[in-house]
């Protein structure tokens, strides 16, 4: 078995990993990369008998739209409902891929590999670790995961029961470098959320990903212990109407706390004769559980509202401008100091950037976010538990330090090979 990283050896995001075996090449990831200076890869980078797609992240699943239609993309099921949900809002056509389902512990055959997903903790729902067999060796992908989110049970049952006798592990290290211990798990984020509504004497605006189910679940929860209403937009309520396909334990907008703000072009996308068949009963469910702007400004201490950044410019249109509103940014820091991230919206992150210098008259900024990725002693225990015969670092800016922390490590660059039968 050969494996080369041909992006994500030295940088986080842009994923894609080449594995080959006698006439069979797959792609783990067809990643979108996060760093205006990450390489760009060739069209012959793509070509592949299939793609396998850890989670629904863009970093990890960005360049689907970019390959041959006729090329199978194996992904879970909810993970491509979500991919789906955000290109309709998009307005853009359903993906052309030939998508097949992946499931938890079943393995399956693509040629001569064979597959093994593992479903793993981490931020986006849906999220795998693939454990990859051909020409009698075993390499296990970590993917992207944790050990401190709602699911952590996911991760305590890889650390009890691991796969054995693997040759080879590609393992991300997104942590080495950064801390976590402010919010070390995400319900230290629900108790930070709880605390702010508690005293709040004014609108509350949560910044955070529509697909972070966990900090959804989080943001719901705090609601419910202070008797608050949490706000979302419609497109937020769809990703949310998918999830019931896995748990019905999930917010949605069903429940008496949650509320829906509609943006009629949003809206309107529901009404589009070609999504009516899709959208089902969902337009009207959702319109008759709608929050209207008179009703969040003439009582604004009552709601916690979910938004994206670019919706942040609107805040003010809510908040009651006697008292001063809470924004809690619950993503990555990063995404508001990197302005030259190629996703940024600069205008908007200007504004989030004012009100957290305090030079916004009536708004106070708080941070309250636990990552989505594994911390080093996490890293840690997933290593020793393991035992690879080599570590292979990726998705990570710090590869070098792996051999500070870890044995039998086997840094490689971009594009370069490696032999699984090579001691």
């Amino acid at each position: 078995m050969e494996v080369r990283i041909q992006r994500g050896s030295h940088e986080i995001g842009g994923t894609c990993i080449r594995i080959s075996s006698g006439d069979t090449t797959i792609l783990i990831d067809a990643g979108l990369p996060l760093s205006v200076d990450s390489a760009p890869l060739c069209p012959s980078d793509l070509v592949a008998d299939a793609v396998v797609i850890s989670h629904p992240h863009q970093d990890h699943c960005g360049l689907v739209e970019t390959l041959p239609n006729n090329t199978p993309v194996y992904i879970g099921r909810v993970a491509k409902y979500l991919l789906e949900a955000t290109r309709t809002f998009l307005r853009r056509p359903p993906l052309a891929n030939e998508f097949r389902y992946i499931t938890s512990w079943q393995p399956f055959s693509i040629g001569s590999i064979t597959i093994t997903p593992y479903l793993v903790d981490h931020s986006a729902t849906d999220s795998y670790a693939f454990l990859i067999e051909a020409d009698d060796k075993k390499l296990f992908y970590s993917g992207d995961f944790r050990g401190h989110g709602r699911k952590s049970a996911l991760y305590d049952n890889i650390i009890k029961k691991p796969p054995v006798g693997i040759d080879a592990m590609l393992m991300e290290g997104t942590m080495l470098g950064r801390s976590n211990s402010a919010f070390p798990t995400e319900r230290s984020v629900e108790k930070a959320i709880g605390t702010i509504l508690a005293e709040q004497k004014n609108i509350t605006f949560l910044i955070s990903s529509s697909q972070n189910i966990d900090r959804i679940v989080s943001a719901y929860r705090a609601c419910k212990r202070t008797g608050k209403i949490l706000v979302i937009d419609i497109y937020t309520a769809w990703v949310l109407e998918q999830m019931k396909h896995v748990s019905n334990n999930v917010p949605n907008i069903d429940w008496k706390l949650v509320k829906v703000a509609f943006d009629p072009k949003r809206a309107a996308t529901l009404r589009a004769p070609e999504n009516r068949k899709m959208f089902g009963s969902f337009y009207d469910r959702a319109n008759g559980n709608r929050v209207s702007g008179s009703e969040l400004s003439t009582n604004p201490h009552l709601y916690l509202m979910l938004l994206k950044v670019p919706a942040c410019l609107f805040m003010k249109r809510f908040a009651n401008p006697d008292s001063p509103f809470t924004v809690i940014y619950s993503q990555w820091q990063g995404y508001l100091e990197n302005s030259a991230d190629k996703h940024s919206n600069n205008r908007a992150e200007s504004f989030l950037r004012s009100i957290k210098d305090g030079k916004v008259a009536g708004a106070a900024f708080t941070y309250a976010h636990t990552s989505g990725h594994a911390t080093l002693n996490d890293l840690k225990r997933f290593t020793f538990a393991i035992n690879p015969k080599r570590l292979i670092p990726i998705h990570t800016e710090h590869a070098h330090q792996y051999s500070n922390h870890f044995k039998n490590v086997v840094e490689l660059s971009d594009s370069e090979s490696f032999l699984l039968d090579k001691e």
